[in-house]
């Protein structure tokens, strides 16, 4: 079967980093696993028998066909033609909690699909391999370049390692980019209420929309802010920060510190 472009597959190949990938979510037999984009079964024939319940989630017709003939018969396993973007995790798993999430992610789809299986009720884990330059930004440092919303959006609500990288020769077809395998473990206890993740949110993507602004002027002028003038004195103190910063100088828990008391203000 061909790749197909539309939905940017790319196939890994190299049996002995798929091997690596399942070894790094380090699964036993008592583990619920869903892997998106099965694709082929480069993840899926390490994973099958080894834990006591497997998950398969693939939006290409004639890959679920395949999948289901070779493993639709296993009581262990359980195919869904579906789009990952669509997923509901809860109706998926019979414990979000204790649920590993593994996958080789389309390109095109990277950043909505994290978020999307970041959202509440969270997985254990999520093992996922995803373009060096989006795992670059996830782990970016405050004042880097290529630090910004997605940094914050992710590790505000889980830590995240880097596992191991992929060169782009490990694929068929060949990208134009290599990969990384990052680990995503959502904070247990949580970190955020539910309310303090979408102030987090808005205050986050407002600066960054206007990221070469200080943050006196969008907390200000942003139409999602509109704060009074007044107030950003009192902000700053109550932060401990200066005002005059750009967003990329602000680290995820200053971030988390000035949302916060823009919801405490009277």
């Amino acid at each position: 079967m061909r790749a197909n472009k539309s939905l940017g597959q790319n196939f890994l190949v190299d049996p002995n980093l798929q091997r690596k990938i399942v070894d790094a979510l380090a699964v036993s037999s008592e583990d619920e696993v869903l892997e998106i984009g099965s694709g082929r079964g480069a993840l899926t024939r390490h994973l099958v028998g080894r834990v006591r319940r497997l998950v398969l989630v693939e939006i290409d017709g004639r890959m679920v066909a395949d999948l289901r003939e070779r493993w639709g018969g296993r009581s262990d396993v359980h195919i869904v033609h579906a789009d990952a973007l669509s997923l509901d995790l809860g109706s998926l798993a019979t414990s979000v909690a204790t649920l590993k999430v593994v996958g080789n992610i389309p390109y095109n789809i990277t950043s909505p699909l994290l978020f999307h299986l970041l959202q509440r009720p969270r997985p254990a884990e999520v093992l996922v391999m995803v373009q060096r330059e989006v795992a670059n930004r996830i782990l970016a440092d405050p004042g880097s370049a290529a630090y910004g919303a997605l940094a914050i959006g992710v590790r505000s609500v889980a830590d995240v390692e880097k596992v191991l990288q992929v060169p782009r020769q490990a694929f068929r077809p060949i990208p134009g980019v290599d990969s990384t395998v990052i680990r995503i473990t959502p904070h247990v206890p949580r970190r955020l209420s539910e309310v303090e993740e979408t102030d987090l949110r808005v205050l986050v993507r407002a600066a960054f929309q206007w990221r070469r602004k200080q943050i006196q002027k969008i907390l200000r002028d942003h139409p999602d802010l509109l704060v009074d003038k007044d107030d950003l004195g009192p902000l700053g103190v109550a932060v401990g920060m200066e005002l005059t910063a750009r967003p990329e100088a602000l680290s995820c828990d200053v971030f988390i510190a000035l949302s916060r008391a823009l919801r405490a203000r009277p």
